[in-house]
Formats: C-alpha cells, structure tokens, sequence
C-alpha cells in the first residue's frame, strides 16, 4: 500500500515539473501589450414610452454638426447600446428610433429621441435616450 502512494507521489510531482518547465518556455510567455490608440465610450440606455429598457432601438451616434451617423448599432435586451468615440474635446449627438407594435389593434407607433453629449477626453459617458 505504501509503493503505491509512493509512486503516485513521484508520479505527480514529475507532472508538476512538466508542467512548470512548460509555461517557462519561451513560447508561452506573455507578450507586452500594445499600445491601444485612446478612446472614451459612449455607453447608455433607451428607454421606451412607459420608462422601461427598450430592446432593439436603432441607434445613431455622429458629431454635432454632421448630418450623416458615423456610427449604427442597436439596443440589447437591457436596453443598453455602447460605442468607441475618439477621445478629446467634442461634442456627440445620439438619436434613437424604434416601432412600437400593438399586437391586439396591429397597429404601430413610431418612437423617435435624441440627446446630446459632450466628451471630454478619455472618459466614459452614460446618456439616457428616451423613445416618445
């Protein structure tokens, strides 16, 4: 009973040295960050008519001033919507749209908002976009 603790001992610390000898290689070592180019995050919420998350809103962010959207993208399930900007001083318009549809009369209501945000520099900004 003991050579057989023994051995399994012997056995797990020669695996345990393997191992060890194996993450020192030059191969896994961890490589040095690159340099990410700056940025800050514009990261909100759509809200809906009755001021709860609203999933799917087609968001546009562009900078005030510029009538096209430079950036697109869609509200998740919490309602929340989240874009890169280049940081520094500027200023950001974020609209949002959506079509609220009433199942039992199929109709639908066109749900529109806007607000406007202000960068800056690397930072993180959380507007509130509300749908009416």
């Amino acid at each position: 009973m003991r050579t057989l603790t023994k051995a399994r001992a012997g056995v797990l610390s020669a695996l345990l040295l393997l191992v060890l000898a194996g993450l020192s290689a030059p191969g896994f070592e961890q490589k040095p960050a690159k340099h990410l180019k700056p940025f800050a995050l514009i990261r909100g919420t759509a809200y809906g008519p009755d001021d709860l998350p609203f999933y799917g809103a087609r968001v546009e962010i562009h900078p005030a001033g510029k009538k096209h959207p430079s950036w697109e993208l869609y509200s998740d399930h919490r309602g929340e919507f989240a874009q890169r900007v280049p940081p520094g001083p500027a200023d950001y318009v974020v609209t949002g749209e959506a079509e609220l549809r009433y199942p039992q009369t199929n109709k639908k209501k066109r749900l529109k908002g806007e607000v406007k945000v202000h960068v800056e520099a690397e930072e993180e900004v959380d507007p509130s976009l509300h749908l009416n």
